[in-house]
């Protein structure tokens, strides 16, 4: 999210283009992504809901939209993603039930039919958007009066060491600015979303050396789309600064890597005027 901040607006292109990139490599190196996803949908224990459509938002290769066919095997499920090559790895997947659909699609500007899904899942997906209010109210316009939005996202302690690291190397944005839970929790009221609820949980991944990470990274295709962003490679030199002002992090051996992912959910009361 761009918080308001031009430097940190999203190039829509070069969000595609890095998922597009990643697609081949994405769930060796998406650990992550699917612990949250999979915890995700085990929230789903805690309501009573039989959808017809569910809409996997962000659905990538399809890791989770394998798991949502499995969970509900009656349900026509429609798996979204801005990038067509993760649609075209998802499609080569084994596990899937009948009842699957893709489609190629921008979460700001949703191409289906209002009030039309029962279940909107999105997953680690609603941080590559520049307007949190547009997205809710595209979701909130596609999904049918009582039908339940159900999503993961990142908060802002999300890879606070890297973004301190950075500071060592220049001034302009290396990583994304993350939207607060609270902030998410307004912008559900002011889109009319009745009965939402948000937690926050932290999680630490950990590397031997920050290029590793810096290679995860590239392979679950978040790479910087600021648009303030330096244009280009890292130089040796800045490469090094980075990895010298990382070291400070170290821990036990190990370079640690936070992640803040803000849980929510929140049932539809259809379409926003």
């Amino acid at each position: 999210m761009s918080s308001g901040n031009p430097s940190f607006f999203m190039e829509k292109r070069a969000v595609r283009r890095a998922f597009e990139q990643a697609a081949a490599a994405y769930e060796t190196s998406a650990v992550l992504q699917d612990q949250v996803g999979a915890q995700l949908i085990e929230r789903l224990d805690l309501v009573k809901l039989e959808p017809q459509w569910i809409l996997d938002m962000g659905s990538g290769t399809g890791l989770q939209s394998r798991r949502l066919n499995r969970r509900y095997p009656r349900a026509r499920l429609l798996a979204l993603d801005l990038a067509s090559n993760m649609l075209q790895q998802a499609r080569r997947r084994k596990g899937w039930r009948q009842r699957q659909y893709f489609c190629q699609g921008d979460a700001e500007n949703l191409p289906l039919a209002t009030a039309s899904i029962d279940l909107l899942y999105a997953n680690m997906s609603i941080q590559w958007c520049n307007d949190l209010d547009q997205v809710l109210r595209e979701f909130a316009r596609v999904l049918r009066p009582g039908g339940l939005l159900m999503f993961s996202t990142l908060g802002p302690d999300t890879l606070k060491e890297l973004r301190q690291a950075f500071v060592a190397v220049d001034d302009q944005p290396h990583v994304s600015h993350f939207i607060d839970m609270h902030d998410i929790g307004d912008a559900l009221v002011r889109q009319g979303y009745e009965m939402p609820v948000l937690d926050v949980e932290h999680y630490q991944l950990t590397y031997a050396v920050v290029d590793d990470l810096l290679r995860d990274l590239r392979n679950i295709g978040a790479t910087n789309a600021a648009a303030g962003r330096a244009r280009g490679l890292l130089t040796p030199r800045r490469l090094q600064a980075l990895r010298q002002a990382y070291e400070g992090f170290r821990a036990d051996g190990r370079l640690p890597a936070t992640y803040e992912v803000v849980y929510g959910h929140a049932w539809s009361s259809g379409p926003r005027a």
